[in-house]
């Protein structure tokens, strides 16, 4: 599974080891897949559009799918990940790489779990489904609409017969 990640990683640009201080690690992808699929899951990735999409699977049940996305924080880029089931529903986001000196309560569990069971048809409007988070304002916009964007991609992926 390590290769597989660090390969996805690489082809995404955001795993080449010149600029691993800047990105999210193997590990850390990897680890994330488990806490949010379990462990012991098997993954393969395609190309959709310009984009990689990870299909997790365990055994030979396709569990759902992933994508590590990034959302321009104030200066610095946030990379996160959204992973869905095979409906699409959303099953977590988990921040990966968090850059900015304020603003990092969008890793937080309690942020987060607000948007699981979302999914593509969801508006996800911060204000109104979503909770902002004083002093944190821009990261939550910038979550928040990578999230829409990433739900409304894998909708369109799957109606296309990508996924």
């Amino acid at each position: 599974m390590r290769r597989v990640l660090l390969l996805t990683l690489v082809a995404l640009g955001i795993g080449a080891p010149a600029a691993m201080s800047q990105s999210a690690p193997p590990k850390k992808l990897a680890a994330s897949l488990e806490r949010i699929f379990g462990r012991g899951v098997r993954v393969d990735s395609i190309i959709a559009d310009t984009a990689i999409v990870i299909r997790v699977h365990a055994g030979d049940a396709l569990l759902g799918y992933a994508a590590v996305r990034n959302a321009m924080g104030k200066d610095q880029p946030i990379t996160y990940l959204v992973a869905v089931d095979t409906a699409l529903a959303l099953l977590d986001v988990d921040v990966l790489v968090y850059r900015e000196p304020y603003g990092g309560e969008v890793a937080y569990e309690p942020w987060r779990r607000q948007f699981r069971g979302k999914g593509p048809g969801d508006h996800l409007e911060v204000g109104r489904e979503i909770r902002g988070i004083s002093g944190a304002t821009i990261s939550v916009n910038a979550v928040t609409a990578g999230i829409r964007r990433a739900l409304s991609d894998l909708a369109g992926w799957r109606k296309a017969g990508v996924l």
